[in-house]
């Protein structure tokens, strides 16, 4: 995925659109965070991604959880934790007088976990009426999503297996989502949005943690950061940063105070630079000693000075040139009482013209630096250039030009200059490799956790998978018992019904059953030989629908009173006409059927010719 440009154009449109600027963000770390959320999408392009964006702009929440590996856990590196416990925090509280308040800042906070640490570690220390009376913690974060959930302070028990046993009885209580911080201590938590690199920091803070948070920040936004944190510190506070982080290239900002747990302080940082100067008298000379022998002295002195000098007198003109000047610049004794104005040497290497006038009417010393000269036929030079005015009783006496041969110094600095950049790099390349691998690790860890999600839902879904099988496993046994009762019963039926049509076979008369709403229940092979209709053409039928030679509306009143009230049973002989034709008197004897309260819901016809059953006539 080669696309520069489009790459800093997604930048330029997340900080345009949503104020995220993550310009100082390691750029290697941030377009592999990036093109992992964009393999998530099935996109290939950064500019096919800022186009998705833009129509689905709840992808921000998802691009910006990527980003922001919010990898964190309470008393993360415990050990480190004991040491600001046991030795950080009594410090910072001798040098907080009661009752001034104690300001802790929890920068880049993430889901809250570090800022509760430190609550939890200063209440502890204080007491919880001395915490919640003098202490305040500020929690800041870049994505509202975790400060979202680090406001709720509600945890899972899995998070919350870090924090001791006793500590968690006692600043945690349990709700229906998991286990809730204190609301009385919560209150002393405050939480906010901040930039790092951007924004203006918190102040006067006593102890600010900051734990492998500079990591994912390139070198100069490291810098500018800890310049803030630097700015928000108080004289008396300690910084306490992530085991990955060492601050070998920022000692003019922080010093360690225990290099070994990553505890620094402040460097303190002032405009003014102490000048000292000294003052030393010259030893009378004396009275008796000559002018002469007292100037050939000072020509001496002057002439083997470690360093050239020109001097000048007021008026401009070379009063004298030491053995040193005279063979750097090459002047010889013809330049002595010349104008210095008119030799190279007042404009070459450097102007001493006006520095000579800048230096008289100001009577002050004036360094002109350090300057290049390289003599004919020789070696380039480095000289330190100083004018400086020569005053006496009152008076000026002229000028000295003292240039101090420095290239030896200035060579030793140059390569003092490069091994100290060169270490530079090698620590800062040191430290981001170490801070690669933590941020390797912290997206190990993070992919770890998801496939323990993951694997926690597969085997949540495959409990429910036993239990469905269980609960399918016993309604199986159910049906079963229940089939085979079924089993029973039908063979029960079955029995009874062989026995109901034996009987019904054996009467030798017609058996035809009604409902109440005369329609036929049962025809019995008698009725069937007798009007010529089976049992399967007449059952469920009315009565009187039936196509028989039998005159059914002469049995409408015997089977009234059958199904009455009373029930009563009833009869009468009609003549009929049978299957084969003949006629005959049918003998029709109605009888009630009753339920278990007596009641009719039915009735029985016995049907038979008069003269071929008259026994079960008498009988009836």
């Amino acid at each position: 995925m080669k696309e520069g440009n489009g790459f800093q154009s997604l930048l330029e449109y997340l900080r345009q659109s949503r104020g995220f600027d993550f310009t100082g963000y390691k750029r290697s770390s941030l377009e592999r965070r990036i093109q992992k959320r964009m393999e998530e999408v099935g996109i290939e392009s950064y500019a096919e991604y800022q186009d998705h964006l833009e129509v689905t702009p709840d992808e921000f929440t998802d691009l910006f959880n990527t980003i922001l590996i919010n990898v964190t856990a309470f008393f993360r590196d415990k050990p480190a934790w004991d040491y600001l416990a046991e030795k950080i925090v009594p410090t910072v509280l001798d040098a907080v007088p009661d009752p001034q308040p104690i300001r802790i800042w929890s920068a880049a906070c993430a889901s809250g976990e570090e800022a509760y640490s430190a609550a939890m570690v200063m209440a502890e220390a204080l007491g919880e009426d001395d915490f919640k009376r003098r202490v305040k913690v500020y929690a800041t974060d870049l994505d509202e999503e975790a400060l979202t959930l680090a406001r709720h302070a509600t945890y899972s028990r899995e998070a919350l297996k870090a924090v001791p046993g006793e500590l968690a009885e006692k600043y945690f209580v349990s709700g229906p989502l998991g286990k809730t911080f204190r609301p009385d201590l919560r209150r002393s938590v405050i939480f906010g949005r901040n930039d790092l690199v951007q924004d203006a920091p918190i102040s006067r803070i006593d102890l600010l943690i900051s734990r492998n948070a500079l990591m994912y920040f390139t070198p100069e936004a490291q810098g500018r950061i800890l310049g803030h944190f630097n700015f928000a510190l108080h004289e008396r506070g300690f910084l306490f940063l992530g085991k990955s982080e060492m601050l070998v290239t920022h000692t003019d900002l922080f010093v360690p105070h225990d290099l070994k747990w990553r505890v620094f302080v402040k460097v303190r940082r002032s405009g003014l630079r102490e000048r000292l100067s000294f003052v030393t008298e010259a030893p009378a000379i004396e009275a008796e000693q000559s002018e002469e022998r007292y100037a050939q002295l000072r020509a001496a002195a002057l002439e083997i000075a470690p360093d050239a000098v020109i001097v000048a007198d007021p008026a401009g003109f070379v009063a004298a040139i030491n053995q040193k000047a005279r063979a750097l610049f090459a002047l010889g004794p013809a330049y002595l009482g010349r104008p210095l104005q008119d030799l190279e040497i007042s404009y070459r290497p450097v102007d001493l013209r006006s520095a000579i006038a800048r230096a008289t009417a100001e009577r002050k010393r004036v360094e002109l630096g350090r300057t290049a000269w390289t003599p004919a036929g020789g070696e380039q030079k480095m000289l330190d250039i100083t004018v400086t005015p020569l005053a006496g009783e009152g008076e000026n006496l002229g000028v000295t030009i003292v240039f101090e041969d420095v290239t030896e110094h200035a060579r030793l600095d140059e390569q003092a200059g490069r091994s100290k950049r060169q270490l530079e790099t090698a620590y800062e390349e040191l430290q981001s490799t170490v801070e690669e691998l933590e941020t390797t690790n912290e997206e190990l860890h993070s992919t770890n956790e998801e496939l323990e999600t993951t694997n926690e839902e597969l085997q949540s879904t495959n409990e429910e998978l036993e239990t469905m099988n269980e609960e399918l496993h016993s309604t199986n046994d159910e049906l079963e018992a229940v089939n085979r009762e079924q089993l029973t019963r039908s063979s029960e039926l079955d029995r009874v019904n062989m026995i109901l049509e034996g009987i019904l076979g054996s009467l030798g008369v017609g058996v035809v059953v009604v409902d109440r709403d005369q329609l036929v229940q049962v025809w019995n092979a008698a009725s069937s030989d007798l009007w010529g209709l089976r049992s399967d053409e007449v059952e469920g039928r009315p009565l009187r629908s039936l196509d028989i030679n039998l005159p059914l509306a002469d049995l409408s009143e015997p089977i009234a009173i059958a199904l009455g009230p009373e029930g009563r049973p009833a009869g009468l002989t009609v003549e009929a006409i049978n299957r084969r034709g003949r006629t005959f008197q049918c003998w029709v004897r109605v009888l009630p059927l009753r339920d278990g309260a007596g009641q009719p819901y039915g009735a029985i016809l016995l049907m038979a010719d008069r003269e071929a059953a008259a026994e079960p006539i008498a009988a009836g």
